[in-house]
C-alpha cells in the first residue's frame, strides 16, 4: 500500500531558473506539489494521469525515496519513506521511460547483476529473470549487446531488472513512452499480471487509452494540484463530456475555456 498525505514540494529556483520562467514570473521558488492526497491499494492498478508538468513524475520520485517532501508525509507498506528510505527501497520497484542501462552488457547481464546488488542468490534470480523474460517475451534477444536493442526491447528489460528483487510495491513513470503497440502491450499485460498476483500498482501516464485498459482507481494531477481522486467506474458514471479525452481536458482546463476552444477551432474551419 501506498499513502500519500497532505503532500507539498516546492524547488527553489537559480537565478538562470527563475530568468527561463519568463517575464511574468516572480518569486525564488516554484510549487510542485501542493496538498495531495491518495491512496493506492495492493491488487488494484492506480494511474496517477496529468498532462506535461503536472507534478506526475515529482509524486512518484518522493515516493520512491529520490526527493524528501517538503510538507507531508509518504508512506509504503507502513514505513515513512523519509526515516525509512532504505527499507521503503527493498520494497518498492521504480521504473521510468529512462532506461539507463549499460550498452555493453546483456539483458542477462543486467539483470544478473541487479539480482547480485539486491543480495539475491543465484537461482532465485535466474528463476525470476525466467518468468518475467517468458511474460515480457525477452528471451530471444536475452544474449544481445544492450546496445543493438530497439527502445521497447531495453524498456522490458529495464522493467525486468526492476522486478527482479520481488518488490510488493511497482511504481511505473511513463513506462510505456516513446514505445511501439507491441512493446506497450506487453508491459500493460504485464501490469495487470502484478495486480492480479496482488501487488500494489502506480501507474503513471498522460494517455486516455491506457487508463481506459488499466486504472482501477485514478487521480487527476494539474498544476500540482488534485482535480480528481476516486475509482475509476466512479469517474466514468460522472464523466459530462463524451470521451475520456474531452472529459481531461474539461476537468483540466476547465469548461469555459474548453468551449472557446472548440469555437476557435470550428471558426478556423469554416
Amino acid at each position: 500500500m501506498i499513502i500519500v498525505e497532505h503532500l507539498h514540494k516546492t524547488f527553489k529556483l537559480s537565478r538562470k531558473q527563475r530568468k527561463e520562467m519568463g517575464r511574468g514570473f516572480e518569486g525564488l521558488s516554484i510549487d510542485a506539489l501542493q496538498d495531495v492526497n491518495f491512496v493506492c491499494q495492493p491488487g488494484r492498478v492506480f494511474c496517477l494521469v496529468g498532462p506535461n508538468g503536472a507534478g506526475k513524475t515529482t509524486a512518484l520520485r518522493t515516493i520512491a525515496t529520490m526527493l524528501r517532501p517538503s510538507q507531508g508525509q509518504v508512506r509504503v507498506k507502513d514505513m515513512d519513506t523519509v526515516r525509512q528510505a532504505r527499507q521503503v527501497r527493498r520494497v518498492l520497484g521504480f521504473s521510468t521511460g529512462a532506461t539507463a542501462l549499460y550498452d555493453r552488457l546483456t539483458p542477462n547481464e543486467m539483470v544478473m547483476y541487479y539480482a547480485r546488488l539486491n543480495g539475491i542468490d543465484e537461482a532465485t534470480a535466474k528463476r525470476r529473470r525466467d518468468h518475467f523474460f517468458e511474460l515480457l517475451n525477452v528471451h530471444s534477444y536475452a544474449d544481445r549487446r544492450i546496445a543493438k536493442l530497439s527502445t521497447g526491447m531495453k524498456q522490458k528489460v529495464s522493467i525486468t531488472r526492476t522486478l527482479i528483487h520481488n518488490p510488493d510495491v511497482l511504481v511505473f513513470d511513463e513506462a510505456t513512452a516513446g514505445l511501439d503497440v507491441m512493446a506497450a502491450r506487453s508491459i500493460h499485460l504485464l501490469i495487470q499480471h502484478l495486480r492480479d498476483e496482488g501487488r500494489t500498482v502506480l501507474f503513471s501516464t498522460h494517455r486516455m487509452d491506457e487508463v481506459e485498459l488499466l486504472a482501477d482507481d485514478l487521480a487527476l494531477l494539474h498544476k500540482g494540484t488534485l482535480r480528481y481522486n476516486g475509482s475509476f467506474a466512479e469517474f466514468k458514471a460522472a464523466m459530462q463530456a463524451d470521451s475520456l479525452e474531452e472529459e481531461f481536458i474539461r476537468i483540466v482546463e476547465g469548461t469555459e475555456s474548453n468551449h472557446r476552444f472548440k469555437a476557435a477551432l470550428a471558426q478556423s474551419f469554416a
